[in-house]
């Protein structure tokens, strides 16, 4: 197989571009993670990649309890992607620590938790004790999630809703804070204007958009919660969009997701601006396609003449 008309490279860290990053203080040894919800906690994968060539994990969405998660049915497939409305399913942050830290905190890339909460007081409880944990050196922080105390609109759908949520995480949190977040609103460049302002070392973006399926057989609606969070390739070009405006307004890095299936699309959003990726929806067609887009993104610095990464993020041509 050929990449961007150059060999597959070896897997000598020698013969590779410079492929670090750095989000805050914290260095990451290529700009390649994955994306909370489909890469659960990176063991699952251990059968098809080297978890530890990968820049970093963002492992599934941890809150401060036990969560059932959603009825069923809660995906569903689309022409060009998938929705889901799996509800933030796990055991709560006490199990986390527990039982999964100890089997993934040997992994010589960076583990991060992507946090999830109802109330301000919810994040806070749990990032106070993953600030504990050694091996883990930052935190997404998912402001998606409903607010109950504002009847459910999400933190992330408002400035002040978002900034509250980002400052009072920052007070209790003192490693690396990557901020979520939604595209499902006005404008989401005051939105990572906010977040910066109270202490975000970095966004990523874009969660899911708001989306919805129907039977037509049975004239109802294909989720149980009638709409959820619609991802893949479908989204890409509202993703890209988002991070490019986001980069030029905020100076913090931006970690863009939505819809990256190769690494031609990866390399896309690094010039559009984007510091580092998440890959989410195609971990579940090709469980390998990280270390392929790590590759291919290799290849594509060589044959250009590029010696690091950096050369190229924020690079596009307008």
């Amino acid at each position: 197989m050929r990449l961007y008309g150059r060999p597959c490279i070896s897997n000598n860290p020698t013969d590779m571009a410079d492929l670090n990053v750095n989000i805050g203080s914290l260095g990451f040894k290529n700009p390649v993670l994955t994306a909370s919800g489909t890469f659960g906690y990176g063991y699952e994968f251990e059968d098809f990649i080297d978890i530890d060539a990968l820049g970093g994990i963002i492992v599934k969405g941890t809150t401060r309890e036990h969560r059932e998660g959603n009825p069923y049915p809660r995906m569903a497939e689309t022409p060009m992607g998938m929705l889901n409305a799996v509800g933030l399913q796990n055991k709560g942050v006490d199990y986390f620590i527990s039982d999964i830290y100890p089997k993934i905190k040997h992994y010589k890339t960076h583990v991060i938790v992507n946090v999830s909460g109802s109330r301000i007081e919810d994040y806070v409880s749990v990032v106070e004790k993953i600030n504990t944990l050694e091996h883990i050196p930052a935190i997404e922080l998912n402001i998606s999630c409903p607010n109950v105390k504002s009847g459910g609109m999400a933190f992330g759908t408002s400035c002040a809703s978002a900034a509250e949520v980002v400052k009072e995480v920052r007070k209790s949190y003192s490693k690396t804070l990557i901020v979520k977040l939604s595209p499902n609103v006005t404008s989401i460049v005051e939105i990572a204007k906010a977040a910066e302002s109270e202490g975000a070392d970095a966004v990523s973006l874009i969660n899911t958009l708001l989306g919805m399926a129907i039977n037509i057989k049975t004239r109802r609606p294909v989720l149980s919660t009638i709409t959820g969070g619609l991802s893949g390739p479908c989204v890409k070009p509202v993703a890209l969009r988002m991070v490019w405006q986001v980069t030029k307004a905020v100076h913090i890095p931006v970690i863009g997701l939505g819809g990256i299936m190769n690494a031609e699309d990866a390399i896309e959003f690094l010039l559009a601006g984007a510091t580092a990726v998440q890959v989410g929806t195609a971990n579940f067609i090709d469980p390998a396609v990280t270390i392929k887009i790590i590759k291919g993104i290799d290849a594509y610095l060589h044959e250009n003449g590029f010696k690091t990464v950096r050369d190229i993020i924020g690079k596009l041509q307008v």
